[in-house]
């Protein structure tokens, strides 16, 4: 997939399983997508810009690397979309099990719904933030319950599903979203407080979704959908700096990198926009100190959530 065996082409001694805070799972999937084609070699794009990267991260002043990057064999399962989806579901969960900061680079959006299902099973009172321009709330498409119309769905009756970003959406999933918890662009424009308002309706535990179609196309064309008005660079980067700031973000996946052989830009950007993640996630931690998935207790108490188990 890569013209090296390492993710940024990172020396061993950060790369290694054993040593490594960070998994990195390539999903080169692309079973399902209904207009622009290529999600399948999104993981490879990535993964050459991210190669031709600097790994100094000038804000954070950190080299977020040397916490250790473990990229994972890419997972090739398309006999099915419910097959990948499985897949993904119980690799996803059992890198979790081994006490690792979990991320997943796709492929197009249905691999989410195996991953989503693995940070529910393992993290209580979840949320699930997702970043994109389309709703994907959809039951089922095309004859499945797994295509990436469909990527949040089980979310939205499972976890507390908070959008961010949307603007394009079918009229029958409008029954389905919970509006308090949908940031639509178009209003997002015009609200300054938008992302405090965003903070506010998440609980302690979120994991990420980052569809790249959330960005807007000017910056983000090599997309499947690439939809108009969406998010520039900075905004999206000061969004996510506080979520990883105010939130324990469990780990994240980003999809729907199309890449196109003439526009190289938006392959970088993906790099990018990873590597920025991983920088807020373990911004002032010290490379000796150890990293802990575990839910803290001491949050319940101050977790406001309609699926937060009750007592025994």
């Amino acid at each position: 997939m890569s013209t090296s065996k390492n993710y940024a082409g990172i020396s061993d001694e950060f790369a290694q399983l054993e040593k490594s805070k960070i998994i990195l799972i390539p999903v080169p999937y692309d079973g399902t997508s209904t207009w622009g084609k290529g999600a399948d070699k999104g993981p490879e794009a990535f993964l050459e810009a991210s190669e031709n990267m600097e790994l100094y991260d000038i804000e954070t002043d950190s080299e977020v690397y040397k916490q250790g990057i473990h990229l994972t064999a890419p997972i090739t399962e398309n006999s099915s979309p419910e097959a990948m989806v499985n897949a993904v579901h119980n690799i996803t969960k059992d890198f979790i099990k081994r006490n690792k900061f979990v991320t997943l680079f796709g492929g197009e959006h249905s691999i989410s719904i195996g991953s989503i299902r693995a940070f529910n099973e393992c993290f209580d009172n979840l949320t699930v933030l997702q970043i994109d321009a389309h709703a994907d709330l959809r039951e089922s498409y095309e004859g499945t319950k797994y295509n990436h119309a469909c990527a949040v769905y089980e979310a939205n009756q499972t976890t507390n599903l908070v959008q961010v970003g949307i603007r394009s959406m079918d009229i029958i999933e409008k029954t389905l979203m919970d509006e308090e918890k949908t940031f639509f662009a178009h209003d997002m424009i015009a609200d300054e407080y938008w992302s405090d308002k965003v903070i506010e309706a998440m609980t302690e535990n979120v994991f990420i979704t980052f569809d790249l179609d959330a960005f807007d196309p000017s910056i983000m064309p090599s997309t499947g959908t690439p939809e108009p008005g969406g998010l520039l660079w900075y905004e999206t980067m000061e969004f996510l700096k506080q979520v990883f700031a105010d939130k324990n973000v469990v780990g994240f996946d980003i999809v729907e990198l199309c890449p196109n052989k003439n526009e190289r830009s938006s392959d970088f950007l993906a790099a990018k926009l990873y590597y920025k993640m991983l920088s807020y996630k373990f911004a002032g931690q010290d490379i000796d100190q150890e990293y802990d998935n575990t839910f803290d207790v001491d949050y319940k108490a101050i977790t406001n959530s309609k699926f937060e188990d009750d007592e025994d």
